[in-house]
């Protein structure tokens, strides 16, 4: 098992690259198995794409690194099915389906895993397949998935604009016969990221003004070389550690346009914010202001995924912050550890109020899931005294070198491979079957 030793109430202030976005390569990776051969830069060393290039591998379709860059290479062959062990260990592993009907004509596999945050229902995913010419059966806790004449066009109306669900849709009708409609599609920057390697392939696809996305379905796609958008999540985290310490950073290779509604609510608590067309400056008052009221929405809105990395922050700040998740019901699961370390927070439903201290205290901690754990670590940053933090497996699910990065930024962290868990810690979370 691997630990943080954490001793917080460092100052952080320096320079920073941010890493490509694992929400961006993920579904790029899936993609390629519809694709010829690609150079896809800019792919972070995480374990999620360890897992995704695996994935590949059973698909029929070869994967491996070089440098930054992960080629892909289309073999012909390969199998229906994603082992077990690998729906188990990522949840976005969902998004291999409407490539894998699209490129076999089938699909077996059970419902993935990763991170526990509430029920994240794949009935968008498979209406949106099944509308398309999918036959589809669920036994036992797997999904059956069939096309022997191939998928169609269709016009296809999300009820919610799911992310994994305009993927799997987008990717599956690159290659359909005749043109398919989605309207209520999400519009994060990883899926207009995704249609632009399609493109680069030879897919035809068009975004409307109504928000709807229209693709003509092409016999066969290419190869291309694409580079992976910045991770605006990772770039979120650093920020809020700068802010939360006092501290001052600058982030390059980062577009601030994904980032405008973070920065707004930073920018609202006290930190001067400057962007440049690739770079963000923030310098960070002593204490940050309470944060007002904080929701969750889908893009632009706030991101989910930076709901409990700004909770951290607002830990700390002089107010009260109410924040109010409208995308998952479970994603509380970090208040127990942050309250550990002294933090105000009360929740009900939905809905988080905290009360900012003066100052937090380091503690035993353990990661919760992959956002909830990066803020695990930014509350032991800001705390005084020692902190230890397992369960780094869902930090190395998203985060490149995470305490490199915030090593190099003045942080007081070491990681500690094999340590033995102390008597009386929490046990470890495991990939159990979600950022």
């Amino acid at each position: 098992m691997s630990v943080y030793m954490i001793r917080g109430g460092n100052r952080l202030a320096g320079r920073l690259a941010v890493h490509g976005a694992k929400n961006a390569a993920l579904p790029i990776l899936a993609a390629a198995v519809v694709c010829g051969d690609s150079v896809i830069e800019n792919c972070p060393r995480l374990t999620d794409i360890s897992v995704a290039v695996e994935i590949l591998g059973h698909l029929g379709c070869r994967a491996a690194r070089q440098g930054d860059a992960i080629v892909t290479s289309r073999e012909g062959g390969g199998d229906c099915r994603i082992p077990d062990r690998l729906m188990g260990a990522m949840r976005s592993s969902i998004v291999f389906l409407g490539g894998m009907i699209a490129c076999h004509g089938c699909a077996e596999l059970t419902l993935p895993g990763g991170c526990e945050l509430g029920a994240r229902p794949i009935d968008l995913h498979l209406s949106a397949l099944g509308q398309m010419g999918a036959a589809i059966r669920e036994s036992g806790g797997r999904l059956y998935c069939s096309a022997p004449r191939g998928l169609h066009g269709a016009r296809i109306d999300l009820t919610f604009p799911s992310v994994g669900a305009t993927e799997n849709t987008i990717i599956a009708a690159a290659t359909a016969r005749g043109e398919t409609v989605l309207t209520g599609a999400a519009r994060e920057p990883e899926i207009l990221d995704l249609i632009d390697f399609l493109r680069g392939c030879g897919a035809r696809i068009r975004l409307e003004r109504d928000g709807a996305i229209r693709v003509e379905g092409v016999e066969k796609l290419g190869g291309t070389r694409h580079r992976v958008i910045p991770d605006r999540i990772a770039a979120g985290t650093y920020l809020c550690a700068a802010a939360m310490t006092g501290g001052e950073l600058l982030l390059e290779q980062v577009d601030p346009g994904h980032l405008a509604s973070c920065l707004s609510v930073l920018g609202g608590a006290g930190c001067q914010v400057s962007v440049g067309p690739d770079w963000v400056r923030l310098t960070a008052p002593e204490r940050l202001r309470g944060f007002g009221t904080i929701k969750t929405m889908p893009y632009p809105g706030f991101p989910t995924d930076m709901q409990s990395v700004m909770m951290a922050a607002a830990a700390t700040a002089r107010g009260s912050t109410v924040f109010v998740e409208n995308i998952f019901e479970s994603r509380y699961r970090h208040v127990p550890e942050l309250r550990k370390l002294g933090a105000d927070i009360v929740t009900e439903g939905r809905a988080a109020m905290v009360t900012g201290v003066e100052r937090l205290t380091g503690a035993d901690l353990c990661c919760t899931d992959l956002r909830g754990g990066a803020a695990v670590v930014l509350g032991a940053l800001a705390a005084r005294g020692q902190s230890t933090v397992t369960g780094l497996a869902h930090i190395d699910r998203g985060y490149d070198d995470f305490a490199g990065k915030l090593a190099r930024l003045g942080a007081d962290i070491q990681r500690i491979e094999g340590k033995e868990r102390k008597e009386g810690t929490d046990e470890e979370d495991g990939w159990t079957g979600t950022g």
